[in-house]
């Protein structure tokens, strides 16, 4: 048995316990990767659905002459893969699979249509027709006999909703799991840190390893943003004070931005408009010099329902309801009237955010909410609209495919396996280990997923109180100012500073030249954009932000194929 693998699987010590694999094997080491070789020997394939953590591997059986290649539940490990006539290829990054010759590397336009709707492209594309993405919980098997292979999911998230559970016993029960999986993310050999944004869930995580009595002098790192509206760093402080931490605050300003752009485009291999990438590039690269893992709050905002975007689908329900179709069209209007305010999760913004999704299907609302662009303008600025299929229509199939549960626990899954998979995860993995940081999500547990989401959704999203069950689990953990505070997310005020360090930047790239050299986008209809921004018309730091990375990205990987000398480290 052959194992190519990269990961970190939380539970090896108990699977090697329950089995007793070591009165049955001689083990070399003591690394998780052994412990996978011999479930695989007492189990088969099937072991995987007993593991948690996060792993990418190839398993080879040359006595069955089989490959299987694998990815975790929750696709924090990636793992893309290339079909030709002969051969399958599959690798930790794309840019590697671009030097395998003869493989089809025309750029896939469904994949750039659906990034402007998402900020990332969703689902197995990539932005190369040739070039596919194993999902989370998904497997290949390859028979090298017959030359055949086959795609199946062994692990999808499912809301078996047990409404007996009381909200009491199912904070009780959180608290414990959270507790075990921040434990078992804490075994490591390296360095170990986490990061602090002064939100819940990674004040959650540092107040844990507080009450493993590990906080002491442990390492944590927050990003401080140069902009007063986007600023958290009272909180950060706050915690990292009562949990004694030793903390490092990591100032961002805009000029720091512009110094890391380029190289985070390269590591990341694909347009993505996080507007987080940037910053948490720059927190690695200082978190290098003293861990080599930071535990990362990704994963719980979806897990417990925290997101602003789950209210107010809640919230549109009533509204609907209770407001006639006339009233609502004129509340819309006169919220469009409002000027543009730039500033984070400003009332104007989220206003006409909510009233132009709340007419929508629910799964179309739910993205609507985040969107770079709304469907009109994405349809403008995309020479190629008519060549592709409409991506309401695909939201709206997976919505339906997900029937057998909730209508909240539908929009949970279109989270679980597309948001946090191909927008939060691609942001931590490449920006963390452009530096050779690993992270790790304790919320990400299978164990603890596997629970949480057995809890109604009444309890989970009580009344408008998101993370309902989060905040009961931590009520005796977390200081009570980090308790009451909404949920913001880290996010860089790019509509801000388009305005003065970030408009040379933006020039350079968003002209009539640069634009019809790509053969996708209308000059005209990009520049209406521009000058709307400009004018304070409408907020579309967002979307320009998507443009610019992938204005960038196509110069570098397309045009010029020059990736390699943004790249701080040599590619082997």
């Amino acid at each position: 048995v052959v194992l190519c693998y990269n990961g970190e699987v939380s539970n090896y010590i108990e699977l090697k316990k329950k089995y007793k694999l070591g009165d049955k094997y001689h083990f070399k080491g003591s690394s998780d990767s052994e412990v996978l070789i011999y479930l695989y020997k007492e189990r088969g394939i099937e072991f995987v659905s007993e593991l948690t953590g996060m792993f990418s591997f190839c398993l080879y059986d040359k006595a069955l002459k089989k490959a299987w290649l694998v990815r975790d539940f929750f696709g924090i490990n990636p793992h893309f893969y290339a079909v030709s006539k002969e051969n399958i290829y599959f690798a930790s990054e794309i840019k590697a699979l671009l030097e395998v010759p003869g493989l089809n590397l025309d750029i896939n336009r469904q994949g750039i249509f659906d990034f402007l709707t998402f900020a990332y492209i969703p689902g197995a594309q990539t932005p190369y027709l040739g070039i596919k993405e194993l999902r989370n919980g998904q497997m290949m098997e390859i028979d090298l006999r017959s030359g055949r292979h086959r795609l199946r999911y062994y692990f999808r998230p499912k809301y078996e909703v047990d409404y007996g559970i009381p909200e009491k016993e199912a904070s009780k029960k959180v608290y414990d799991l959270l507790l075990s999986s921040v434990e078992r993310n804490l075994r490591s050999d390296a360095p170990i840190g986490t990061t602090l944004s002064g939100g819940v869930d990674t004040s959650g995580i540092t107040c844990l390893i507080r009450d493993l009595g590990r906080s002491q002098d442990f390492h944590t790192y927050s990003i401080k943003m140069g902009e007063s509206s986007f600023d958290e760093s009272h909180f950060q402080r706050l915690v990292a004070k009562e949990c004694g931490t030793q903390h490092h605050e990591v100032l961002v300003t805009p000029e720091q931005v512009i110094e890391n752009f380029y190289e985070s485009v390269a590591y990341l291999d694909e347009p993505n408009g996080n507007g987080a990438t940037v910053p948490s590039y720059i927190l690695a690269k200082e978190a290098k010099k003293n861990v080599d893992v930071l535990l990362s709050g990704e994963g719980g905002d979806e897990v417990f329902n925290a997101y602003s975007v789950y209210a107010a689908w809640k919230i549109a329900k009533y509204y609907k309801k209770l407001c006639p179709k006339l009233l609502r069209k004129m509340i819309y209007h006169g919220v469009h009237a409002l000027p543009s305010d730039y500033r984070k999760l400003s009332f104007d913004f989220m206003a006409k955010r909510f009233t132009e999704g709340c007419e929508l299907h629910p799964g179309i609302a739910h993205i609507y909410w985040r969107h770079p662009f709304t469907n009109t303008e994405k349809e403008s600025i995309c020479s190629f609209s008519d060549q592709v299929t409409s991506t309401d229509e695909r939201i709206v199939a997976l919505f339906d495919e997900y029937s057998h549960t909730e209508e909240l626990n539908r929009i949970s899954m279109l989270d679980m396996e597309h948001f946090i998979v191909d927008d939060l995860l691609v942001k931590n993995d490449r920006m963390f280990l452009a530096h050779a940081v690993e992270s790790r999500f304790p919320y990400l547990d299978r164990l603890l997923f596997d629970y949480v989401s057995t809890i109604s959704p009444g309890l989970r999203l009580k009344g408008l109180r998101g993370r309902n069950i989060q905040k009961n689990a931590l009520s005796k953990t977390l200081p009570p100012q980090i308790l009451k505070r909404g949920n913001y997310g880290l996010e860089m005020p790019h509509s801000l500073w388009i305005f003065k360090s970030f408009r040379p930047l933006f020039e350079k790239y968003l002209n009539k030249k640069t634009i019809e050299a790509t053969g996708l986008f209308s000059w005209e209809k990009v520049h209406q954009v521009w000058q709307a921004h400009l004018a304070k018309k409408r907020d579309h730091g967002r979307g320009l932000w998507c443009l610019l990375v992938y204005l960038v990205w196509h110069e570098m990987f397309i045009e010029k194929k020059t990736y390699k000398s943004y790249l701080r480290q040599t590619i082997l």
